[in-house]
């Protein structure tokens, strides 16, 4: 797979050359895809490298299937599946996890926050029902459906590399008894619907305040209860009970509008599928914490366990599960994840580039403090013509910043002062910290340095680092 396939495609859908290529952070579930953004003065879009023929042509046919419904997901602009290659429309980067996590506090999240949230949870009746009658299930990837063995993948995943690999005691004969009669009772759900299968707030961008959903190309037919237990135990986004329960009235209101909706079965079911995509979640990060040893995986756990006592508290099943309850009482009680949830009552790291013609950035969590750091003491290569279109995420600037030794000084001189500040943050169990960098335009220096920052901070346990480019955001409206 090569960028210049990408290149091709947009050379041939735009008729122009990309004069820039930046590669995005991407997938964070660790699928292997590779995303950039390629753009000239005029014209954007993502392209998306990744060898799985299969799953690409889900999501460009479920891509076009769901325009064809008048659904808010990108356009193709263009593919070429046999050199695992797609170009789709650029919706920017704003996340609905991250609009979240900036317009909340400690104790409440703001309105136009709420508003998003009420968006979203409005329109995914019409993938399930509307979009989904007449959706050809033929190209699902790896199944059509979320059938029995769909849910035996995700309960294995989440026993062999949770349950094992965290130290959980259980009786596997017993346990998997309590895994058939789960499955058994999920099974009698309706799932004649389009099962999304991750909806969930990083796959979820907003733009212009309105949402548009991508990373759906592991959908299948399924039961509706799965993809809204989804979005509203999603662990990091942390959602309190009375929200979850105000935005689950909102879209069983909503999905009442497509079809004849009996309520107390709809809910009969409904924790029954938060159970098992509690355990798909914490499956996966099992596997990418403790298994491929990549710690930032783990700092989600909490969350779950958040959300896990929660249910034990406050839900009764309709089928008796001993074990696999038994099971979870053993996780909350853990010693060992109990010491992850204590390195990981993260230190929220907000990290800003911004240009000072535009002022300083805004503190939006009310903690106050932080640094400031002015890169305008150092080279800028917005003065050299062959970098005024490109941003400090691009490899020419990269490669320019690197070879200068006062920007090697500055960062370690910033970075020692951050570490001594993270450091008694986490110690004193401070919640947020803020760092900005400025720089004449905010586009080079500031960006550059910013990211530098965020790639040292990342995988450190017990922070979560959030990256905003104040000028870029403009740029990309």
């Amino acid at each position: 797979m090569s960028i210049d396939v990408l290149k091709t495609l947009f050379e041939r859908h735009f008729h122009a050359s990309p004069a820039r290529v930046q590669p995005l952070q991407g997938d964070l579930g660790g699928s292997g895809r590779k995303i950039l953004r390629l753009s000239t003065e005029k014209h954007r879009a993502i392209g998306v490298l990744y060898g799985v023929r299969e799953e690409n042509l889900a999501f460009v046919e479920f891509s076009k299937h769901f325009r064809r419904h008048a659904l808010p997901v990108p356009e193709i602009y263009a593919e070429d599946l046999d050199h695992g290659a797609y170009l789709e429309e650029d919706l920017g980067d704003t996340t609905l996890y991250e609009f979240l996590t900036r317009n909340r506090t400690a104790t409440t999240i703001a309105p136009q926050a709420i508003e998003a949230y009420r968006k979203v949870v409005a329109i995914l009746p019409r993938f399930q029902v509307e979009a989904g009658r007449d959706l050809n299930y033929s190209v699902c990837y790896p199944n059509p459906s979320f059938d029995r063995q769909s849910i035996a993948w995700d309960l294995n995943y989440f026993k062999y590399y949770f349950l094992r690999l965290a130290g959980i005691p259980f009786n596997e004969r017993a346990l998997e008894d309590d895994f058939s009669r789960l499955t058994d009772f999920l099974l009698t759900a309706p799932r004649d619907y389009f099962l999304y299968r991750d909806f969930q707030s990083r796959n979820i961008l907003l733009r212009n305040g309105d949402p548009f959903f991508v990373d759906y190309q592991g959908g299948r037919k399924g039961a509706l209860q799965y993809d809204i237990a989804s979005l509203l135990y999603d662990a990091k986004a942390d959602l309190s009970p009375e929200l979850r329960q105000q935005l689950l009235d909102h879209y069983l209101d909503t999905l009442a509008n497509f079809i004849p909706l009996d309520r107390p079965a709809f809910l009969q079911h409904f924790y029954p599928y938060v159970y098992i995509r509690l355990m798909q979640a914490l499956g996966a990060y099992g596997f990418r914490g403790f298994y491929e040893r990549k710690p930032h995986f783990l700092q989600s756990v909490p969350y779950a366990l958040k959300n896990l006592r929660w249910l034990l508290h406050n839900v009764e099943l309709p089928i008796a599960l001993p074990t696999l309850m038994g099971a979870f009482q053993s996780m909350l009680a853990s010693e060992k994840l109990q010491a992850i949830a204590a390195e990981a009552d993260n230190l929220v790291v907000r990290i800003f580039s911004f240009s000072f013609h535009q002022g300083l950035p805004k503190d939006e969590t009310g903690n106050g403090g932080g640094f400031v750091f002015d890169a305008r003491s150092l080279p800028n290569p917005g003065r050299e013509d062959r970098f005024k279109s490109l941003t400090g995420k691009d490899v020419p600037v990269i490669e320019y910043l690197q070879q200068q030794e006062s920007v090697h000084q500055f960062f370690a001189s910033a970075l020692s002062l951050v570490d001594s500040a993270v450091a008694t943050y986490q110690q004193r169990g401070f919640k947020n910290l803020m760092i900005s960098f400025g720089c004449t335009g905010g586009q080079h220096r500031s960006v550059y340095l910013a990211e530098q920052l965020a790639k040292r901070l990342r995988p450190r346990p017990g922070l979560e680092v959030l990256l905003r480019h104040l000028e870029l955001e403009k740029l990309s409206k």
